[in-house]
């Protein structure tokens, strides 16, 4: 009910307001308490728009900094070169899923880069830079995280070209069904081409992390 005789007015539900609701968009208020509804929604735009402004900001100083770290990146790699086997031994989450073949596939492993996207915030890309190797033709694999057009994680990889007889994820596969033809009890064991090429839950992904 208005007071003061003044008529009352209907104004939209403000957005993360306490004092509106859900259900009260239509709902007739007083003119001092419209005034102070209408107030908390100004003061609000203005801390949008400074979260806007910040989120530009930081942007830019990351962009900056990956810029500065990137020739220490590259000079890590060199280094890292140096070290036979580094990635399985520093990477524990790899080298408990590598099987033997894997393995030998991977010492030709010469160099991984993490790469984020331009914007920083909507994604991130893996190089595996690879050797002339007897297992794929591919120099480089790429596996990338981002976000899907629903907004949920997402991943892609890029598709390996594997020498004739020597796709080790058939062969993985092969393994498992044999397992199962012998009735016996088979453990779905998650190998490193497996994990490249498995886009199913990119927000549950603890190698990529």
């Amino acid at each position: 009910m208005a007071t003061g005789g003044t008529t009352p007015k209907k104004i939209r539900k403000v957005e993360g307001s306490s004092s509106v609701g859900e259900g009260d968009e239509s709902r007739d208020y007083d003119a001092e308490t419209q005034k102070a509804l209408e107030e908390i929604d100004a003061c609000q735009n203005e801390i949008d728009a400074l979260n806007e402004k910040a989120s530009e900001e930081i942007l830019k100083v990351e962009q900056k900094y990956n810029k500065l770290r990137k020739p220490y990146f590259e000079k890590r790699n060199e280094i890292i070169k140096k070290i036979p086997n580094f990635w399985f031994v520093n990477h524990p989450q790899i080298s408990a899923i590598l099987e033997e073949e894997e393995e030998e596939c991977l010492h030709y492993l010469n160099k991984l880069e993490v790469e984020e996207f331009e914007d920083i915030k909507s994604g991130y890309r893996i190089k595996f830079y690879f050797d002339v190797n007897p297992y794929f033709d591919n120099d480089v694999l790429t596996k990338e995280f981002h976000l899907g057009s629903s907004g949920d994680p997402a991943s892609q990889s890029t598709p390996i070209k594997w020498k004739e007889g020597m796709d080790l994820t058939k062969r993985h596969q092969e393994k498992q069904q044999q397992l199962k033809n012998n009735r016996k009890r088979v453990h779905v064991q998650r190998t490193f081409f497996s994990w490249f090429t498995d886009h199913g839950d990119p927000s549950a992904d603890d190698i990529a992390e």
